[in-house]
């Protein structure tokens, strides 16, 4: 058996939460392979909406198989608060999360700093959520993070002397006032190490490939999205991990032939939260429109989203660097009104019309765009692709061709049943 993946391909945001939703009936086991609690996957059924940080998305289907791997960061409070949040919809966990030893953990420290460095760069921030995530992925490069681990191997030990070192960083590098923060948020952080010690602390790489010899179908699933990832997206202004499908086989522990099938996952427009380059961003009563139309706040953050058309040249990149197998447009619905729409095809830079993604992304960059004919039509209340109006056939043959891959979901509305399968062919 292979794992499939799913992710996001362009500044997060794109939805992933309720596709794997949709999608987890067909597979055993459900894992995420990076990032934080500065994800946030957004689930609606059964007039109940749910956003999970941390856990994977398939905890809402009875039976399967739920796993954390070595590639998350986690954060004790946010997955207390999770846990708790779920026992109160009648969602029990305890029989079927697993969890990395090899997840690193984020300290009430790391969260302190996030905040320090942000207000240091001052106007070259980056943006962060400020969830510690920057903080747990440096200390895990520098070889002197904290994983799930040691909470099983003199831990105490193990946390002061970090803690200490991250005090001394606070006060002479930052000249920032800790003190009052650490005491009131060090408590719930032990009470959420209680939480998470509860559960099934494994060797998931072992767990996971064990699971495939016994023929399970697994699927992992991205947080972020691909532009975000630190290697190839609009650096700086990234995440702290490799959101491409990549990052499956380190976040997991998986061999490069293990990967399978590759869904990417992106709206019907594009959005992105905080600082950083977006060549399509309209700052105009369109833009607007298209928030307000979406509900463009982040989940995890409550920040407005920027909003721009769809750019075709970063979603072929997108598409090259994850080995794309079938596309999943999202939010289709939140283009219902408008007359006209707009695609972006290439970047002009100094006069030069370029259709691959540049190294960096600057003002100086301005999108190419095609206009397409809209659909002014409610699609929210559509169960079939035999119901799609003429122009939103013709606004996914358009993207297919640039793509050369098939769309293969569309979604029309937020919820588990505005999900349509399309034909393959």
């Amino acid at each position: 058996m292979k794992v499939d993946v799913l992710l996001g391909l362009q500044w997060g945001d794109e939805g992933k939460g309720k596709v794997v939703d949709v999608l987890t009936p067909k597979y055993d086991v459900i894992t995420r392979f990076q990032g934080g609690p500065n994800a946030g996957h957004t689930l609606e059924f059964n007039n109940i909406k749910q956003v999970l940080h941390t856990i994977p998305s398939g905890i809402f289907r009875e039976n399967k198989i739920n796993i954390i791997g070595n590639g998350v960061v986690i954060d004790p409070i946010v997955f207390k608060k999770e846990i708790e949040g779920l026992k109160k919809i009648g969602v029990e966990l305890s029989k079927n999360l697993y969890i990395s030893k090899k997840a690193h953990l984020i300290l009430p420290t790391h969260r302190i700093l996030d905040a320090a460095s942000e207000q240091k760069k001052g106007k070259t921030k980056i943006g962060s959520t400020l969830k510690g995530i920057g903080p747990t992925y440096k200390d895990k490069i520098g070889r002197e993070g904290l994983r799930v681990g040691d909470l099983l191997h003199n831990f105490s030990n193990k946390y002061q002397e970090r803690i200490e070192n991250h005090k001394t960083m606070l006060a002479e590098f930052f000249h920032y006032d800790y003190e009052k923060i650490l005491d009131e948020c060090e408590q719930e952080w032990f009470e959420g190490v209680e939480v998470l010690k509860s559960f099934q602390i494994v060797d998931t790489e072992h767990f996971i490939n064990n699971l495939l010899k016994k023929g399970k179908s697994v699927l992992a699933e991205g947080a972020q999205g691909t532009l975000l990832d630190i290697d190839f997206g609009s650096y700086p202004f990234v995440t702290s991990s490799n959101t491409i499908c990549a990052g499956a086989c380190t976040g997991l522990g998986l061999a490069p032939q293990k990967i399978g099938d590759v869904f990417g996952i992106f709206k019907a427009y594009c959005t992105r939260v905080g600082m950083g380059p977006f060549p399509t961003e309209l700052l105009d009563k369109t833009g607007d429109d298209l928030r307000n139309a979406g509900h463009e706040f982040g989940s995890t953050t409550g920040r407005p989203r920027r909003c721009g058309w769809l750019d075709l040249v970063a979603l072929k990149y997108s598409v090259m660097l994850n080995g794309v197998t079938e596309l999943i447009m999202m939010k289709a619905d939140v283009l219902d009104t408008f007359q006209t729409i707009k695609v972006c095809v290439g970047y002009e830079i100094n006069g030069e019309v370029i259709e691959d993604f540049p190294f960096e992304l600057t003002d100086d960059v301005k999108p190419v765009f095609v206009e397409l004919p809209g659909w002014e039509t409610d699609l929210t209340k559509i169960k079939t692709q035999n119901e799609f109006p003429e122009e939103l056939n013709n606004y996914i043959s358009f993207i297919e061709d640039e793509m050369g891959i098939p769309v293969t979901i569309a979604s029309v509305g937020p919820n588990r049943e505005q999900t349509i399968f399309l034909d393959k062919e």
